[in-house]
């Protein structure tokens, strides 16, 4: 089977091809109010960019104190809040794509203090033949509020004696639930479709709980040494299995490998996809079901002029009243450090014009060192999660690492904190 094959088993049907023509007219609509609603809270005012532009009050860097790793640092925190606490998953880095098992801790006074890190049992190395082991990684946890449970879900990858295993098997979404305190069992995401023979994943990404309970996400997917393509996801979640119950249209770059580690959100009764590459862009895509997509457009400024960016992921920030991007780029300021991996940087999201209006841009986590003259040294950021954690802040939380100083790092909140509250969050407690 050629790629043109694998990418037209995914393409939709007529119907739904209508679908993408028009989600393509809306994206290429150029509005310059918004509606600022979302499913938790229903439709909002309308607001423009001199009312909303000041939603950020300040943004405040905080380093979590972690036990200490051996020739390594903590890595991939991702947080959320439950109904009585914020619970974070996380894991060791001690070399190129080398985690260790994945871990959980938990905080009940908005970050201050947090529990002993634990290992999250089901989302450990297993045994393979010979010397090698699977691991999990790139993990997300989410609430699932109809459920009561949190969905934490990354993806398997392999090691093969202390490195990652260059020639990786075929990969797919691996995750665990969280309820009640207690972890259940290991899970693997079924996707019984020959796109995604080699790889087909979730990781990293942000994904969207509908109010029945479905979740709306997407996957990176492909088969061996083809580039990966993006789709959007449509899962039903008990609690205990998440299963697929269909797919969307094909997002397609034909550089490296690809469409990589995308992230979905809901804003403006509408779902926004940013997506990673390696073409020296991001993407950015919009959908009115979560499934069809428009064609993929890069990130720009709202002058046209194109982000610079190197083979890193994006996420959304998400008020009731605006969405945000973040993210790492080019810049003056760290010429030298690998794929410009610091510092992380925020801006927000016009979502009539669909660019980044570059007056709002400001560093989120600050690049800590010399990035022109010793960027080798500089701490690399860029996976990283994000959370709302109450009406007044939403984290974004970072484990830095660099290689040449023994895999040292931090692990570091970002809290912005908003001078309007949050109604996502409002409504999520029942407040």
């Amino acid at each position: 089977m050629n790629r043109n094959e694998i990418v037209q088993e995914i393409l939709p049907t007529p119907e739904a091809t209508s679908t993408r023509e028009l989600t393509q007219r809306r994206l290429d609509r150029r509005t310059l109010l918004g509606n600022g609603g979302c499913w938790f809270v229903g439709s909002g005012a309308v607001f423009a960019h001199s009312v909303y532009a000041g939603l950020i009050a300040s943004i405040e860097k905080q380093v979590l104190k972690a036990p200490p790793v051996d020739k390594g640092t903590w890595f991939h925190p991702r947080a959320c809040l439950t109904h009585d606490r914020i619970l974070m998953t996380l894991q060791t880095i001690k070399g190129s794509d080398y985690f260790g098992p994945v871990h959980w801790t938990e905080s009940k006074d908005l970050g201050k203090s947090w529990s002993e890190f634990q290992p999250v049992p089901p989302l450990g190395w297993e045994k393979t033949e010979g010397q090698g082991f699977e691991g999990v990684c790139d993990v997300t946890p989410d609430v699932h509020e109809k459920t009561g449970s949190v969905l934490a879900l990354g993806h398997n990858v392999y090691y093969r004696g202390a490195t990652f295993d260059r020639n990786q098997p075929p990969r797919w979404p691996i995750y665990a639930v969280w309820k009640n305190g207690n972890w259940g069992p290991r899970h693997k995401l079924q996707w019984d479709n020959p796109q995604g023979s080699y790889i087909y994943s979730n990781n990293c990404g942000q994904r969207v709980v509908k109010p029945d309970g479905d979740i709306v996400m997407s996957f990176t997917f492909g088969v061996k040494d083809k580039p990966r393509a993006v789709c959007g996801v449509l899962c039903s979640f008990d609690g205990d299995q998440l299963r697929v119950k269909s797919t969307g249209n094909a997002l397609l770059n034909n550089t490296g490998r690809g469409l990589l580690e995308p992230s979905v959100t809901y804003f403006d009764s509408r779902f926004w996809i940013t997506i990673r590459a390696e073409d020296g862009r991001g993407y950015l895509s919009v959908s009115d079901d979560g499934l069809t997509y428009a064609e993929q457009r890069p990130w720009q400024w709202d002058n046209g002029e194109l982000l610079d960016m190197s083979t890193t992921q994006q996420h959304w920030v998400n008020h009731s009243s605006s969405l945000y991007l973040v993210y790492t780029r080019k810049d003056g300021s760290n010429m030298s450090v690998p794929r410009w991996r610091a510092p992380l940087w925020i801006s927000q999201f016009d979502h009539g014009s669909m660019r980044l209006i570059q007056s709002t841009e400001q560093v989120l986590l600050p690049l800590i060192g010399d990035g022109v003259r010793d960027g080798g040294k500089v701490p690399m950021m860029g996976n990283f999660g994000v959370a709302n954690v109450s009406p007044d802040e939403t984290w974004v939380t970072d484990g830095s690492w660099c290689p040449k100083t023994n895999n040292s790092g931090e692990l570091q909140i970002a809290r912005i904190r908003w001078n309007a509250p949050n109604r996502n969050v409002l409504n999520r407690n029942g407040q």
